[in-house]
Order: structure tokens, then sequence, then C-alpha cells
């Protein structure tokens, strides 16, 4: 039963966060492995092949943001979500740069931690099918999870596929931060919706020329549109 929904690696050096993310995990249906240090956490990668990874980015030897990058460089796209006491953007921006899917910034409501992991968990395994969507210079391909530009194929972790498609599905339809919070991350109920714009934010960095399809609407939310 406690294995029911896979296994999630929480890498974290303070005792009582730990305790609280695996007594909340565990009792969501996850198991739960825990390592204190970068570089054994790369090698429980390795060995238990887990479903999502709680990364702490001040461990100490190897820190969060190294293991992401070494995950990363090894093609390993395992869902991460970093769990920080910055609260810095840089750090943030810095992390989903590396290919995280998420962040927490401490202190954290554990059942959000919870819930922020079971949507990347559905968003790597995917629906069935997406359609195949054209935006201007932009093709998504559902069925194989595929982004690509003028300039090439655009590496997306699960979290960034899922909101352009849900951009690009409706092109100029202006959707606010709850509804993206809703539909791609599962869970309207964060204390902050600056995580979408984070993620937007991203997503523009990585589409390079392309990114002018996605449309700010201040005050309201994002869209996509043909580049003017």
């Amino acid at each position: 039963m406690g294995e029911e929904r896979g296994l999630v690696l929480v890498v974290e050096d303070e005792a009582a966060i730990v305790e609280l993310e695996r007594l909340y995990l565990s009792g969501a249906g996850f198991g739960v492995h825990v390592e204190t240090d970068g570089r054994q956490a790369l090698a429980a990668v390795d060995r238990l092949r887990p479903v999502a990874i709680v990364l702490d980015v001040g461990i100490p030897g190897l820190d969060g943001i190294e293991v992401c990058r070494t995950l990363r460089a090894r093609d390993d796209w395992t869902p991460v979500i970093f769990v920080t006491a910055r609260d810095d953007e840089i750090d943030r921006i810095l992390g989903l740069e590396l290919g995280a899917d998420d962040y927490l910034t401490k202190p954290f409501s554990p059942r959000e931690l919870v819930a922020r992991i079971k949507g990347m968990v559905r968003r790597a395994a995917g629906p069935v099918a997406f359609p195949t969507r054209t935006v201007g210079g932009v093709r998504l391909d559902g069925a194989r999870r595929r982004v690509e530009t003028a300039a090439g194929r655009v590496e997306l972790t699960a979290t960034e596929f899922d909101l352009l498609d849900r951009l690009m599905s409706q092109p100029g339809r202006v959707f606010t931060r709850e509804q993206l919070l809703s539909s791609v991350w599962g869970v309207a109920d964060y204390s902050s919706s600056r995580t979408v714009d984070v993620h937007i934010a991203q997503l523009r960095v990585k589409l390079g020329d392309a990114a002018g399809i996605v449309r700010t609407v201040r005050g309201v939310g994002y869209s996509v549109a043909d580049e003017a």
C-alpha cells in the first residue's frame, strides 16, 4: 500500500523536516527513501529509480544545485522539486534553468508538498495523447511530448511542457495565474501565484527567438498568440 504511488527520494539533512515529509508522503501512498548527502543521493537515484525527488538546496557536500545539474547532464529527467531556505528569486530561476520542475521555500505546508509531488508525477507520466499544436514558430507534438522551433528542439521539463500546452490549447485566450495553477499543477490553493511567473520566465528563456508568442496581460495572466 505504501509503495502504491512509487518511491520518492527525499534529500534533506534536517531531521525534523525529514520526519514531517516522510509522514505526509507515506500517508499519501508514496514510499520514501531519505539521503542526507548529495553524492549518496545520486547513487540512490541510480539504484532506486524514484518517481520524484524532493531536493534541499543546502545539503552538505554536493549541494542540491549540483545534484540536479548532474542528473540533467546525464539526461535523467526524474521530476525534481527544490526545497530552499533562500527566499531569493535568482536561486529559484537558477534551479529551474537546471531543469527542476518546481520549488518550495521553507517553511512550507507538507500538504502542499504532497500536492505538488502528485502533480509532478502525473505530468511526468503524461496523458495517453496530446494533439499537435502550432502557434507562430512553435510546434508542440503531444504524442512525443516534444517542442520545436526554427532553432531546433526545445528541452522542457514536464511542468513547462504542460504549461505551454495549456496556453497553446486556446491561442488568444488569457489564462489567469489561478487557472494555470489549477489546470497544470492540479492545485490552486498555493500561498503565492509567483510559481507561474517563474515558470513562464524560464519557458521564455528556453523558447529563445520564439518567446514572443507568450504574452503577459498585466494584472490578469498570460496568453499565447502568433507573433506580430
